[in-house]
């Protein structure tokens, strides 16, 4: 049935955190509304959304660059993105 995609525990845990994360920041704006916007250090101002957003994006390349100059394992760049997830949600 899902044999299109090779599905593999760590790709499937990937999308159900970011899913995860998406439901846990709509339950969010639904008891509290507004997205609580706030201007950062990066001079944006940003909602829960944004700086969600921000947070996977960045990660992405944090995991991308770490492939392409030092190849694996792939636990530093984990906790780099764990350090710039934690970053973005307390500064931008």
């Amino acid at each position: 049935m899902l044999g299109w995609m090779a599905w593999t525990w760590p790709t499937a845990l990937l999308f159900v955190g970011i899913f995860s994360a998406i439901g846990f920041l709509t339950v969010l704006e639904i008891k509290f509304p507004g997205g609580h916007a706030r201007k950062g250090v990066l001079g944006l101002e940003t909602t829960r959304g944004d700086r969600l957003f921000i947070t996977l994006l960045g990660t992405a390349y944090i995991f991308l660059a770490w492939l392409g100059l030092m190849g694996e394992p792939l636990w530093w760049p984990l906790a780099l993105s764990i350090a710039w997830g934690t970053f973005c949600f307390w500064k931008v």
